[in-house]
């Protein structure tokens, strides 16, 4: 081991961070937490915006999106049903026309 001085200069070459002044700091830390609580207050007022905007145009259509949902899938039931239908009456039929 290579010794670099005396004590008193190994015990501050020791210290490799640097300085940091607390105020600095402080003050950056602040500005973060302001600036997010700008951010959380922008996101709940644009939020709370597209929400009410979205039950307005719900409320004004003619048929609600549950109703439509509902008579949506009763067409594609009998579309299937008339499908399946059609494919099993048609080899038949195909077979029998010969």
């Amino acid at each position: 081991m290579t010794n670099r001085g005396n004590s008193s200069s190994s015990s501050s070459s020791n210290n490799t961070f640097p300085q940091v002044r607390p105020a600095p700091l402080m003050t950056g830390g602040g500005l973060i937490v302001a600036g997010g609580l700008l951010v959380l207050a922008g996101v709940l007022v644009g939020g709370i915006h597209v929400i009410m905007a979205t039950r307005q145009w719900i409320s004004e259509m003619d048929v609600p999106p549950s109703e439509a949902a509902r008579l949506k899938l009763a067409q594609a039931k009998a579309a299937a049903a008339a499908g399946a239908s059609a494919w099993q009456d048609g080899t038949t039929t195909a077979a029998r026309s010969r």
